[in-house]
């Protein structure tokens, strides 16, 4: 009898079924049961309205037979699905068929315009001479770096058309500038010009406007606005943007403000007082950070007012959005792409990849090559709103990955700027169309050197409750990409700030070499049976050896979760930016994801499925497939890119995924309510997040 009472409360400190989340899922589960069994027995008593009982279907799926009206709003037009982004944050009630897109962008009352901030500099940056002025040659603007890959690029791209059999024509270039340089811009009078803008409307006395606009309104403020108004991204990069931002709570109180009044405006959900009959499905991405993750979930049930809340990655919704149950999902973004592998309705943890690449990268380098080529409206600024909406619209008009048309050809565009007439500008390209997407393949092409300038200068990230060491999820996969990026500048590694070096560096940052390339982790070392060593591990005793599968072992190369244990440094980590060619990181995330195991090999290389607005390029996924099989030839047949199916938005189809996902009724354990945050806090995503948290 004593030694049962001794043994009991051991027993109470390991069964699982005594933590709060469980017993609270448990009792839902008792009440669904006393709930359906009343219900029967009144069934029977009362012969259902006089007709006789019958039994339910056994086969009927339990998420889609809801017991009452409420339980069915309650899984679908009373749930929320939230999915932001570096540039547009989509969001919709489970029930609706596709998301509505709001702009990521908040626009608050300042001193100056973002074009007016930092001196006027415009982007992108032009170089200047030692008196302070501007280059006349234009090829000149952007530094020796920039023309020696555009040129460089131009000389692969015209050798690839010889060897396709295309025409080439050697002047090409030469026709272009000249064309360029010779035709003026037309001006078009603003009662001519069907298309004019509604710019957003201030009320005559500053002292009325309003303190900020969001959205759409927010990108149509006329630049020389009074009172001025200054636009700020929270996110950037698929991280918060410390960059320009000076203080912490400024920051997550504007990424909230977007995110609340897109709800008010877009949902028509004006009286915040009756979110509370509504639920959240938040999409994060796959490498979060946790602290993001936190105050999102304390700002839904606190300030939001939700009645609960779950989470879901973006390659895991995206799976869920297009029906695969094994896949390789490349999601390319404005400002990052990111790679993983799923399979049976997980993410393979190890496949994890994110880039710091995307979209809006394409359309500064479209801008500078134009600009390079002697562009008549060369003073163009990506700061300036009409101006940036101009580039995104040239760039999704004009870039294309197919050369079978590739030649001088003649394009034109209409310039529309608050106050001033419209302007017409006509002028010639020839592969800059093509060459912009590329830098996909080539992002050294792009200017990585500014993505990390203020990282970690608000924002801790998370560390470990008992000894203090970095606790976000890391793989080994993204590991390799930022050691590769490291040894393969320019402008991948951001300068180091003062201060001692800090000890236990895994990225040590070499001297930089053109020369040097990454070939897809050296070709995924050819599908040896040895795995690759982790980058963040020690190196085993002598004595030791390296263990070698056995024949037939379908164990993954890397089997472990997470980069386990206590993480090196990450200072190095966040002054370098994670880049790779696309190409290479696909082939990295899928032999992360399979390991050893050939079937696991060729059914994600069957399965990638190219998702996201940021690689909407006519003919990209074809492009994609033969640099694939170049580098994976003894695959070749397997390589298959497929689209969305049923012939879905990519730019949506995460979203979609999220809604599939808002609505499985008893299947979905990963609910968050108000009882159990005011409980645990943070600590329940431990419990309720479908993968380890």
């Amino acid at each position: 009898m004593a030694a049962s009472e001794h043994d009991q409360p051991k027993e109470l400190l390991y069964r699982d079924d005594q933590i709060l989340t469980f017993r609270l899922q448990a009792e839902e589960n008792r009440n669904r049961m006393t709930k359906a069994a009343r219900d029967r027995d009144r069934a029977l008593a009362h012969g259902q309205n006089g007709l006789p009982y019958t039994e339910p279907d056994a086969d009927v799926d339990d998420d889609m037979a809801m017991e009452d009206g409420a339980i069915s709003e309650a899984y679908g037009s009373k749930t929320i699905v939230v999915h932001p982004g570096s540039q547009n944050l989509r969001l919709g009630l489970a029930t609706d068929a596709l998301p509505k897109t709001v702009p990521m962008v908040i626009a608050r009352r300042a001193q100056e315009s973002e074009a007016e901030a930092d001196g006027g500099e415009p982007r992108p940056k032009r170089m200047k001479l030692d008196d302070g002025s501007q280059p006349t040659e234009p090829e000149k603007w952007f530094g020796e770096e920039f023309a020696a890959e555009y040129n460089t690029m131009a000389a692969e791209f015209r050798t690839y058309r010889r060897n396709n059999k295309r025409k080439v024509l050697p002047n090409s270039r030469e026709l272009v500038v000249n064309w360029n340089t010779r035709t003026p811009p037309e001006t078009i009078y603003e009662h001519n010009d069907p298309l004019r803008i509604d710019w957003t409307e201030l009320p005559p006395d500053p002292s009325d406007a309003p303190d900020f606009f969001t959205g759409h309104a927010a990108l149509r403020i006329p630049e020389q606005s009074t009172p001025r108004y200054r636009l700020y991204w929270p996110l950037q990069h698929g991280w918060l943007n410390e960059k320009d931002y000076s203080n912490k709570n400024l920051l997550y109180r504007d990424f909230f403000t977007i995110i609340e009044e897109a709800i008010k405006t877009q949902l028509g959900l004006r009286r915040k007082k009756d979110w509370a009959q509504y639920s959240c499905v938040f999409i994060i991405p796959d490498l979060y950070e946790k602290v993001l993750v936190s105050a999102v979930l304390q700002e839904m049930l606190r300030d939001f007012g939700f009645q609960r809340v779950c989470f879901i990655q973006e390659s895991l919704a995206a799976s869920f959005g297009a029906g695969y149950s094994i896949s390789c999902i490349v999601d390319v973004g404005a400002q990052k792409t990111s790679i993983c592998c799923v399979e049976e309705g997980m993410c393979v943890d190890q496949s994890r990849i994110n880039l710091k690449y995307g979209g809006a990268d394409v359309t500064e380098t479209f801008i500078k090559m134009m600009l390079f080529d002697h562009l008549r409206y060369s003073d163009i600024n990506l700061k300036r709103r009409h101006d940036w909406l101009l580039a995104e619209e040239l760039k999704q008009k004009f870039c294309v990955m197919d050369d079978t048309n590739t030649s001088v050809m003649l394009f034109e565009f209409h310039l529309r700027a608050h106050g001033q007439n419209t302007r017409k500008y006509q002028w010639k390209a020839y592969d800059e169309p093509m060459l912009a997407p590329l830098g996909f393949f080539r992002p050294t092409i792009f200017d990585h050197s500014r993505k990390m300038l203020g990282r970690r200068s608000l924002i801790d990230g998370s560390k470990d409750l008992y000894d203090g060491t970095p606790n976000d999820p890391m793989t080994n996969s993204q590991f390799a990409i930022l050691q590769s990026a490291a040894q393969n500048p320019p402008g991948a590694v951001v300068a180091k700030p003062s201060g001692p070096e800090a000890p236990g560096s895994i990225l040590p940052v070499s001297t930089p070499s053109r020369q040097q390339t990454v070939s897809a982790i050296n070709r995924l070392h050819d599908l040896e049976g040895t795995p690759r060593s982790s980058i963040a591990g020690s190196p085993p005793p002598e004595e030791s050896e390296t263990p070698q599968p056995a024949a037939g072992d379908a164990t993954p190369a890397v089997t472990d979760n997470s980069v386990q244990g206590p993480q090196p440094d990450t200072e190095v980590q966040d002054r370098t930016v994670p880049i790779m060619p696309i190409d290479q990181a696909i082939l990295a995330s899928i032999g992360a994801g399979a390991g050893n195991d050939d079937r696991r090999m060729r059914d994600f290389l069957g399965g990638i499925m190219v998702i996201g607005g940021g690689a909407k390029f006519p003919r990209f996924t074809t492009y994609l497939e033969q640099r694939l099989r170049v580098l994976m030839p003894n695959y070749g047949k397997e390589i298959l890119i497929g689209p969305p199916p049923r012939e879905l938005d990519p730019q949506v189809l995460v979203w979609k995924g999220g809604s599939v996902f808002a609505k499985l009724g008893r299947t979905n354990d990963s609910w968050i309510g108000q009882m159990e945050y005011d409980r645990l806090g943070a600590r329940v995503l431990n419990y309720k997040c479908m993968w380890a948290w």
